[in-house]
């Protein structure tokens, strides 16, 4: 059946992996253009903050219930829907007159990535047959990574040469032919489950569960109030159980998965890895910037090797969890993922670069034979009719993970440094911060490890 539809299966592939490089090149890119946006639209330093967490606010709460409709009413015109809508907020913000306008489109922006990650995973698991879907995964994965590694390169350029909204233009002209391109080429799967009613309710918990966990947790240091707004959140989290398992037709069928132990843990291995390694590229680019005095160029050619070691490996490792258990492949990246982050620990202001080098190899190593094997255990612990929530849980947890583990550099900081401007004179406490972050990221890796094995294989 997939010889007949090689094409469609490899135009499928073409569209997801590009709507999978968008947002990652999109954010890693718009962090080098905060300063001069800044300049541009008399922005403060708050509002910058919130043009890049109201994007994660508005995607994470979204992906479940989006992954759901599309498991219902079909998952192509949601995801052709997210790609346009990426798009043309992306050409709105490229117009803002106002730093309040730029933000309303981040939201906006938000919401359509919401709508292609919580289904464009599981339109290309199903397009493939199994013993394909590896290999395609970590082909998507590899395209996550080629965005993180290529926006600062190619952002940076942008923003000196032709100025911040550059970028939104650029996406622009990517996104918005690329979803003509998906309406032309991605095969009709609209579908109407008549008998079943969408789940409003748990729909209604999840999204404010999760917007109080990920805002509580992000401004734990600013707001006095964010401690019970995550409690909050963790509680509605409790309620959102008990409302899906008396639910008719759920968001998230408890039932089905509770004694799925491979999507269970596999979704918390996820976790648990983006809580380890999210903030760990924030760290190591304050490092090389203020503790060992490097300039930006420098420092983003040394950073440039994990993100590329990341895109190298992704596919390779997809490839293997076609042959080898999934759990294998993926525990020894985590593994390799916690040696890294003990060693990190070591840093000194006397480091050099061939030793930084090293340990962004062995990180980049270890994220890649992670993620890839990682994800293809997860859709492949579902039956075909739950691809949609499947790939939204991923998203969920990417999403989730990134907020915690910026709250968890926040929190130390604030704690260690206090309200102090990042510079040169506080380099040697700094330091200290960096090293207590990582034995954090380091001990969850180690949690990491465990859930990875403690999934066994799937049917």
């Amino acid at each position: 059946m997939i010889k007949e539809n090689d094409t469609a299966a490899k135009y499928t592939l073409l569209i997801c992996t590009l709507a999978s490089f968008l947002a990652p090149f999109m954010g890693s890119a718009l962090n080098l253009a905060l300063v001069d946006i800044q300049q541009d639209l008399n922005g403060n330093q708050m509002l910058l903050n919130w043009l890049v967490a109201s994007f994660l606010l508005a995607s994470a709460p979204l992906m479940l219930i989006f992954g759901r409709l599309g498991d219902m009413r079909g998952r192509r015109d949601l995801f052709i829907a997210g790609l346009a809508s990426f798009g043309v907020a992306a050409l709105a913000c490229a117009l803002a007159p106002s730093i309040y306008w730029l933000l309303f489109c981040r939201v906006v922006q938000g919401m359509g990535a919401a709508m292609m990650f919580s289904t464009g995973m599981a339109i290309l698991t199903a397009a493939f047959p199994p013993e394909k879907r590896g290999h395609v995964l970590g082909i998507n994965a590899a395209a996550v990574y080629s965005g993180l590694a290529l926006g600062p390169v190619l952002g940076g350029f942008l923003t000196h040469w032709l100025g911040w909204r550059s970028i939104f233009f650029a996406m622009a002209l990517v996104a918005i032919p690329a979803a003509f391109g998906a309406l032309a080429r991605l095969p009709n799967d609209r579908r109407k489950l008549a008998y079943q009613e969408f789940d409003k309710s748990g729909a209604v918990v999840i999204a404010m569960s999760l917007v109080l966990l990920m805002y509580g947790a992000s401004t734990l240091n600013t707001n006095p109030i964010s401690p019970w707004l995550a409690g909050a959140g963790l509680a509605g989290m409790a309620l959102f159980w008990v409302v899906e398992k008396k639910a008719a037709h759920p968001i998230l069928n408890i039932s089905v998965f509770s004694g799925n132990t491979v999507f269970i843990f596999s979704n918390l291995a996820a976790l648990l890895n983006y809580c380890a390694t999210f903030a760990v590229n924030f760290l190591m680019s304050l490092y090389l910037l203020t503790v060992r005095g490097l300039d930006s160029q420098h420092a983003g050619m040394l950073m440039l090797v994990q993100p590329v070691l990341m895109t190298a490996v992704s596919p390779l490792a997809g490839k293997l969890s076609d042959r080898f258990p999934p759990q294998i492949i993926s525990s020894v990246g985590m593994g390799m993922t916690a040696i890294g982050t003990f060693l990190l620990t070591y840093l000194s202001a006397d480091t050099s670069d061939t030793v930084v080098i090293g340990l962004f190899i062995l990180l980049g190593t270890g994220f890649g034979l992670f993620a890839s094997p990682n994800n293809n255990a997860i859709m492949s612990s579902v039956e075909k009719s739950l691809y949609g929530v499947a790939s939204s849980s991923m998203g969920t947890m990417r999403m989730v993970g990134q907020a915690i583990s910026m709250a968890i550099v926040a929190f130390i900081f604030a704690r260690d440094l206090g309200p102090v401007k990042v510079g040169p004179e506080v380099a040697p406490q700094l330091l200290i911060s960096t090293h207590t972050a990582f034995y954090v990221f380091c001990a969850l890796c180690v949690l990491g490890i465990f859930a990875s094995f403690a999934r066994g294989r799937q049917a």
